[in-house]
């Protein structure tokens, strides 16, 4: 079965959107198995290949990235600097990650529309 993470905080309104869109997207796709990813705890290693749903800043609509290195433009300072992506672009030089697909969904996103989640959709349908 394919599975698609999802990552999110329930308690930040505006990074919440991916964790509100999982119910919906279980109907829609129930031959995938979305898995809520927090990205403070282990970082599933067994992955040649990993697909994403997050939010990220930056967006108006929803886009899909496939480069790790798109989301990292400056050097870490600190230990509060390590994130989901510092961690994917660590296992992708380790040669563990192979292939990264992120679906992006706009940071301070409050509802998704048809045509929002008609484009999401239509990205997981392309994986």
């Amino acid at each position: 079965m394919r599975k698609i993470y999802i990552v999110g905080n329930a308690l930040v309104d505006e990074d919440s959107m991916p964790l509100r869109l999982m119910p919906l997207l279980q109907k829609e796709f129930p031959e995938i198995e979305f898995k809520e990813l927090d990205p403070t705890e282990n970082f599933p290693e067994d992955l040649n290949e990993i697909s994403i749903i997050d939010t990220v800043k930056g967006l108006t609509t929803p886009e899909v990235f496939t480069d790790i290195d798109q989301f990292i433009n400056k050097k870490g300072v600190s230990m509060h600097d390590f994130d989901l992506a510092w961690e994917m672009k660590l296992m992708k030089k380790m040669g563990k990650l192979k292939k990264i697909t992120i679906i992006g969904i706009p940071l301070q996103t409050k509802e998704i529309d048809k045509q929002s989640f008609k484009k999401i959709a239509d990205f997981i349908r392309q994986l």
